[in-house]
C-alpha cells in the first residue's frame, strides 16, 4: 500500500495534525466461524462534534448516518452475517479530546474510525489511524490535506479544492480573467486565497486578495476599492458576526450589480445572513435539499423527515460514510488491508448521484452545485442553478 505525501495549502490547512502514541491492535476483529465468513460483529468508532461549535455540523452528519447506514444494511444493522456495532463519542471540536476518545476506541480493539467535522480534529484522527493502522474515513471536515494523508483515510465528503474549482465555473473561461478574494486577513482567509492561487491562478487567472483586518467594522471602504479593481470575478471567503454588515456594505456599494460575486452556500442555519444580497449572490454549493434528484437522495430525505430532521449541507456525508462502512466490512470482513483494498476506487450511488473514491489518494470524486437564494417574506430558499460534473472540479491528484 502507498502513503501519499501531500502539500498543504497555505493556511487554511494549517492545523498540523499531531502525533500521538497508542497500542495497535489485531488487524482484524474476533474471527467467525472460519471459511469465508466474516466476523460476527464489528466495532466501529463514530468520533464527532455533538457539542461545541461545529455540534451542527456533527448533528447532520450523525442523522444521515443513522439513515444511511438502516438503507445500506436493509434495515438489520448487519452485512454477510456480521453485525454492525457503532460506538459514539463527542469530540466537542476539540483535536485532544478526538485523539482521547480514539485511544480508548482503539485499546478495546475497534479498528474503524469514522466522523470529523473539524478539520483539525480529522488530521488528528488520520495520524492516529497510521500509526495504529486502523481505517479512518472521516466526514464534512473540508481541508485538501486530509486527501492522501495515509493509506488508513478516506473522506466521505467533499473537500475544499473543489468548492474553490466550482466557484471558478461561474467564469466560462478563466485564462486571463482578474479573480479578487475578498477576506478576512487570517488562517482562513489566507488559506483561501492561497486556495484560489493555486487551483485558479494555475489555470491562468490573475488572483488578487483584498484581506480586511478581523476587527474592521465598517466595510465600505473594503467594497470600494473592490469595484475600483474592476475584477471578473469576486470571491468572498467570509465567516463570522461581521458577515451581515460585510454583505450590506458589497450591496450599497454596487459591487454585487457591477461584477459577478460568489461564495460558498452554508447550512440551512445560515441562509438569512445575507439579508438584501442574497438574491444578487452566485453561490457554490456541495448540498442542499432539493439540489439531487434520485432514488438514493429521496430515501436519505424519506428517513431524516421520519426522525424530525431535514436535509442539510452535511447530510450526504453521513449518508455516504454508512455507504462506505458497508462496503468494507462486507468486502474486507472487518480486515484493515482488505478494506481499504475494498475502497480504493470504489464506485457507489449516494444522495448526490455517483460518487468514486479515487485510487490513489483517496479523494471522494463528486458533483457540486451553482446555487441561488430566492427571497420570499423574510424566508430563503435555496434554488439549483447547475450541476457541476465531479470530473470538472476534481481535485489535483497527489
Amino acid at each position: 500500500m502507498r502513503v501519499t505525501k501531500k502539500l498543504l495549502l497555505g493556511s487554511v490547512l494549517a492545523t498540523a495534525a499531531l502525533v500521538f502514541t497508542a497500542c495497535a491492535p489485531q488487524p482484524g476483529a474476533a474471527p467467525g466461524d472460519g471459511g469465508d465468513k466474516g466476523p460476527a460483529e464489528v466495532r466501529v468508532g463514530v468520533i464527532t462534534s455533538e457539542t461545541g461549535p461545529l455540534a451542527g455540523y456533527g448533528k447532520q452528519y450523525l442523522d444521515a448516518f443513522a439513515a444511511g447506514l438502516d438503507y445500506a444494511t436493509d434495515g438489520k444493522g448487519a452485512v454477510g452475517g456480521t453485525k454492525i456495532v457503532i460506538e459514539h463519542r463527542d469530540d466537542a471540536g476539540d483535536p485532544d479530546t478526538a485523539v482521547t476518545a480514539a485511544k480508548e476506541l482503539i485499546g478495546d480493539g475497534v479498528n474503524i474510525l469514522m466522523g470529523s467535522a473539524s478539520s483539525g480534529v480529522a488530521l488528528a484522527m488520520a495520524e492516529q489511524a497510521a500509526q495504529n493502522k486502523v481505517l479512518f474515513i472521516s466526514g464534512p471536515a473540508a481541508a485538501d490535506a486530509i486527501t492522501g494523508v495515509n493509506e488508513y483515510t478516506f473522506r466521505s465528503g467533499r473537500q475544499s479544492a473543489q468548492d474553490v474549482a466550482t466557484a471558478g465555473t461561474f467564469l466560462k473561461d478563466i485564462k486571463g480573467k482578474k479573480i479578487s478574494v475578498f477576506a478576512q486577513n487570517n488562517a482562513f482567509g489566507q488559506g483561501n486565497v492561497a486556495a484560489v492561487q493555486a487551483i485558479l491562478g494555475a489555470k491562468g487567472a490573475t488572483v488578487e486578495p483584498v484581506l480586511v483586518a478581523e476587527d474592521v467594522t465598517e466595510f465600505t471602504p473594503f467594497a470600494q476599492q473592490v469595484l475600483a479593481s474592476k475584477p471578473d470575478l469576486v470571491f468572498v471567503a467570509w465567516a463570522g458576526a461581521t458577515s451581515g454588515a460585510m454583505w450590506q456594505a458589497m450591496s450599497q456599494q454596487g459591487v454585487l450589480d457591477a461584477i459577478p460575486v460568489v461564495t460558498g452556500l452554508g447550512d440551512r442555519a445560515t441562509f438569512g445572513a445575507y439579508g438584501e444580497a442574497s438574491e444578487k449572490i452566485n453561490f457554490l454549493n456541495h448540498y442542499f435539499g432539493g439540489a439531487a434528484d434520485n432514488k438514493v437522495d429521496t430515501a436519505m430525505v424519506e428517513a431524516l423527515k421520519k426522525k424530525g430532521a431535514e436535509p442539510d449541507l452535511f447530510s450526504p456525508d453521513g449518508f455516504n460514510a454508512a455507504i462506505m462502512l458497508v462496503h468494507a466490512v462486507k468486502e474486507g470482513k472487518g480486515e484493515v488491508n482488505a478494506m481499504i483494498k475494498a475502497l480504493e476506487g470504489f464506485t457507489f450511488q449516494g444522495p448526490k448521484g455517483e460518487n468514486t473514491v479515487r485510487a490513489k489518494d483517496h479523494a471522494l470524486i463528486q458533483d457540486m452545485y451553482q446555487a441561488k437564494l430566492a427571497a420570499s417574506g423574510g424566508t430563503f430558499t435555496p434554488e439549483l442553478v447547475d450541476t457541476v460534473p465531479a470530473t470538472d472540479v476534481a481535485p489535483a491528484e497527489k
